[in-house]
């Protein structure tokens, strides 16, 4: 007999924070709120010719707003010796100050300061999938050596050791089953909802749940190469890496920012020496140049129209979690799908009902149900379920014995039931059964389930993940708009085959581990660009991530939900064709405020050239372009 097992006791972490460190997140959003209150007081101040405070007011909204900004701006130049579109805008509101234009300096400050926070708050929601990972990964063991057993820190755990998980634990480590059998739930690796039967020598891996028996597992990985810790890897490999556009944002920043100073610092001298403008005209027309060519029109074409498209697909069940994702989806030529809790109801109903002639449809399903009642199985729960919603009252069946992995026998009326695999009944009376109907069932992508009693095989019960819906009609959407369509799933082929041709799904791939799908999404990546995946489990998070748009279900896990960047809330599927064309309305939108506002500024700096534009006019045309292209944007709030 073991000895007193020793409990381990991990430390516990402070978590009682102060009502700073709670805001700290939102200190950024804070400050350009102030910011823009301050900015309207600052207004209302000058109207009643208060102009001493309207300064002091503007000047304090500069410092609150523009600090965080003006931070980042100059802590980037320095590293990366650069200067960027943080230091312009900076330069353009003292520029405006300059002139005696504080109103025009302080907005350029508050859109910019909230333009950043959002970035921010966007950014560090993205990460909580990590976080949300590691809470699903046992942070102690129960060791076992020749005289003890001990609870242990998993870090601590090498290869060999032996540690005991009890029924309802999650299995801390990847190793292989060297006493007793179980049903594990692995949903969390391969998402496929019915438990695994296992055995001495199976496999088990980190982050699955144990649903019956005791098992003790030989540890034969490091923790740190774990099949868990591997979709924790991806996720954050996956994040880490950056779009095209990112990539193309950051070299044309420092292109524009380089060209707009090198202007303004030629406008500051040339003109005196060259054309003979007063240093006042020069220096004036210098700073008006500033004004106009700062990018408030170019960042008010792109995050008002963002704003709106996001909240018409908020309306309609579509959260998306930034502008770049609902941008990429105009774009988007492939899709991928996970089968189970995606494209199919992610639970088994039962489909067919079949006899043998001497019983009736409820008689069997009485019998059956009565039995499975006191089952554990998911099968167990949907036969269960379907004799209930028929009315059937269930009786108490004698004798009950649940044969893990093959089925479950009891005694009803003094006659012996068996319900479950063709193994626990008679392989060969089972494959013989009305001519062989159950390798027909089976080749479908059906579970057969076998009912036998006194006089041989009393009928069988067939199960399957029904498709949702919606998964049809979404289908045929999307390939309407030229978008390929992929299913990975780490279900049998048989299986992924029956579902793929009932939803009319163009290419599956069968018995998918958290890896394959990754190696999938990045191979169609190639192929077709632009590719987004669909999931509801831990298992999907990789492919969500690497994926160029993760798209989840909103019934799905939460590491699902934290690692997706478009959540389907009401897990229609019908939506997501819905989610591109309000894209490709977005980008069209977004075209035309760039066009417009690149055109307003050209026009604005030509017209300071020929001196031929005085400073309140430059407002007005920077200002009112500013208006026209929200304006503009707001128009993606209609349905």
């Amino acid at each position: 007999m073991l000895a007193e097992t020793k409990p381990y006791t991990p430390p516990k972490s402070n978590m009682e924070y102060s009502w700073i460190e709670k805001i700290k997140p939102h200190a950024e959003l804070i400050a350009a709120l102030i910011s823009g209150g301050l900015i309207l007081i600052g207004w209302i101040l000058s109207t009643i010719s208060m102009e001493t405070a309207s300064a002091i007011t503007f000047i304090t909204a500069y410092i609150i707003g523009g600090y965080a900004k003006a931070k980042e701006g100059i802590t980037e130049t320095i590293q990366n010796k650069e200067l960027n579109v943080e230091m312009l805008m900076i330069f353009a509101a003292i520029g405006s100050a300059l002139i005696g234009y504080w109103t025009e300096g302080a907005i350029l400050i508050f859109i910019f300061a909230l333009s950043g926070a959002l970035e921010t708050y966007t950014m560090n929601k993205s990460h909580k999938e990590i976080s949300s990972l590691l809470e699903l990964q046992p942070e102690e063991a129960l060791k076992i050596t020749h005289d003890r057993e001990e609870y242990v820190p998993v870090s601590t755990l090498r290869v060999g050791d032996i540690v005991l998980i009890k029924p309802g634990e999650r299995v801390p480590i990847d190793g292989k089953i060297i006493e007793g059998q179980t049903n594990l739930d692995e949903s969390a690796i391969t998402g496929e909802a019915l438990p695994v039967h296992k055995t001495i020598h199976d496999e088990a891996f980190a982050g699955t749940v144990n649903i019956r028996g005791s098992i003790m597992i030989e540890m034969t990985k490091p923790n740190s190469e774990t099949l868990f810790q591997k979709i924790i890897n991806l996720v954050q490999t996956a994040q880490s890496e950056k779009s095209p556009s990112q990539l193309f944002i950051e070299r044309f920043e420092g292109k524009y920012v380089k060209t707009v100073l090198l202007i303004v610092g030629l406008m500051l001298f040339v003109p005196h020496f060259t054309l003979g403008w007063s240093w006042t005209e020069t220096f004036y027309r210098a700073m008006i140049l500033l004004v106009v060519a700062s990018p408030c029109a170019l960042v008010a074409s792109i995050t008002p129209a963002t704003l709106s498209a996001i909240s018409n697909g908020a309306r309609k069940g579509i959260l998306f979690k930034g502008g770049v994702h609902l941008e990429n989806l105009a774009n988007l030529k492939a899709i991928a799908f996970d089968k189970t809790g995606t494209l199919t109801q992610g639970k088994p109903e039962i489909v067919d009902v079949v006899v043998r002639g001497d019983l009736s449809e409820d008689e069997l399903l009485l019998k059956a149900a009565s039995i499975e009642k006191h089952s554990s199985h998911p099968l167990a729960a949907a036969i269960v379920g379907y004799a209930q919603n028929k009315g059937l009252n269930l009786r108490k069946p004698e004798q009950m014995e649940d044969v893990a992995g093959f089925g479950v026998q009891a005694m009803i009326d003094g006659i012996p039931w068996k319900v479950g695999k063709s193994e626990f009944v008679g392989r060969v009376e089972a494959e013989q059964f009305q001519n062989g109907m159950a390798l027909h069932f089976a080749k479908e992508g059906k579970t057969v389930v076998f009912v036998k009693d006194d006089q041989g095989i009393a009928g069988l019960l067939t199960l399957k993940d029904t498709i949702r819906k919606s998964t049809l009609q979404a289908i045929r959407a999307l390939q309407s708009e030229g978008i390929k369509t992929f299913m990975l799933t780490g279900d049998s082929k048989k299986t992924a085959q029956a579902i793929a041709e009932e939803s009319g799904i163009d290419s599956f791939t069968a018995e998918c581990l958290p890896e394959t799908k990754v190696e999938r999404v990045k191979y169609i990546k190639g192929e077709y660009g632009t590719v987004a995946m669909v999931g509801d489990g831990i298992n999907d998070a990789p492919a969500l991530a690497t994926s160029s748009v993760g798209i989840a279900m909103g019934e799905g896990t939460d590491v699902a939900l934290e690692t997706a960047d478009v959540v389907l809330m009401k897990n229609d599927l019908s939506k997501i064709a819905e989610a591109v064309k309000l894209s490709k309305k977005m980008n069209q939108i977004i075209k035309q405020n760039i066009v417009f506002s690149i055109t307003i500024i050209l026009i604005l700096i030509a017209s300071n050239f020929m001196q031929s534009l005085a400073l309140p006019m430059g407002v007005i045309g920077h200002e009112g372009s500013t208006i026209l292209v929200i304006l503009n944007s707001l128009r993606l709030l209609k349905s």
